[in-house]
Order: structure tokens, then sequence, then C-alpha cells
């Protein structure tokens, strides 16, 4: 992690982790990364609307130039880049593996701004709605409205001990009547 906003975050998020895979929502205090608040934002782990903002940073929403909050996280990004943040976001969601990425936009003048983007799962509960929490910041303090958001590098953080397949895990949550298809 190059970016002081996305060491701090991540450093905050492993200490309220301890040792589970992540820490609960109910953990994240905002008034302890109060500092950090602008570059911060929530996911709602929803693959089919593009993963959208349920919270945003004020520093986030002016470098899209708008309010985030309901709007598609997926479509920050050119279409170069779209299904690849989506897998990505999937992964860290369904898998509480953190991903840390390069990412490159364009300024309004046509010139490049190059920004990191941490994102960290938070712990899934039966029953809750699945979020993804992250820091998107700028090398730059003075960038202006960004579009076209380009993955340039990415990797996860954290090897899981044990990673449990999407599907097994998704079974051992279910509760009641499933239907599972069949091939014809």
């Amino acid at each position: 992690m190059k970016h002081p906003s996305s060491r701090a975050f991540f450093a905050y998020w492993n200490e309220k982790r301890g040792t589970a895979r992540a820490p609960d929502r109910a953990d994240i205090d905002p008034a302890a990364v109060r500092g950090l608040l602008g570059d911060i934002f929530v996911l709602s782990c929803e693959p089919n609307l593009g993963f959208p903002f349920r919270v945003a940073g004020t520093r986030v929403c002016a470098l899209a130039g708008t309010d985030l909050k309901d709007q598609s996280f997926a479509a920050l990004f050119a279409d170069a880049s779209r299904s690849e943040i989506e897998e990505i976001t999937t992964i860290v969601a369904d898998e509480t593996l953190g991903a840390i990425a390069g990412v490159t936009a364009v300024r309004e003048d046509g010139s490049k701004a190059h920004l990191e983007l941490l994102l960290l799962p938070f712990n899934a509960r039966p029953h809750t709605p699945v979020s993804v929490t992250g820091v998107l910041a700028p090398f730059d303090d003075e960038c202006g409205t960004l579009s076209a958001f380009t993955l340039t590098s990415w990797r996860y953080l954290h090897q899981p001990e044990k990673l449990l397949p999407r599907a097994i895990r998704k079974l051992q949550i279910a509760r009641g009547l499933m239907v599972y298809e069949g091939l014809r």
C-alpha cells in the first residue's frame, strides 16, 4: 500500500478484525477514522446493480463529481475494467479477502490522475446484507472531477488459511427450503 489513507484504514480494519477473517460492520467506529472519512466508502454487494454505494465520503464524491449514494461503483470504471472490478469486488465479499489496486482516471483537462483503491470485506452474517468497505484516494490533492477509472494493477492482501468455494460457504449459511437447478 502506497497511500497513507489506505495504510491507516487497513491498520484500523486489521486491528478490529483481530483473529477473525474480517470485522463486523458494527466494529468500525467512524469517529476512530474521522480523518479518513472523506476517502472511505461502503458498497452493497449486489453484483446485478453494479455494487451500489451505501455510503461515500465527500472526497470520493468530489472525485466523481456527484453524490454517489445508490450509484453503481462499477459504472465509475471504463468498459475495459468494469468486469474485472466486478469480479474483484465479488471475490472480496465472497472469499472475505482484501484487495488493493492501482487506478488511473481521466481529469477534465484530459490528463491522467493516479489513485489507490483498497477493498476490504466485512464479516458475513446469515440473514444480513453483505457489504464491502474501502478507500479510494488520489495521490494528487488537486484532481478535480475524474472519469473513466481504469485498473492498472491489483492484488489480494491475505491468502486465507482455508479458502472455501463460494457455493459451499453459501450452503453453510442457507436455511430452510433450497431449490437446486437441474441441467435440463
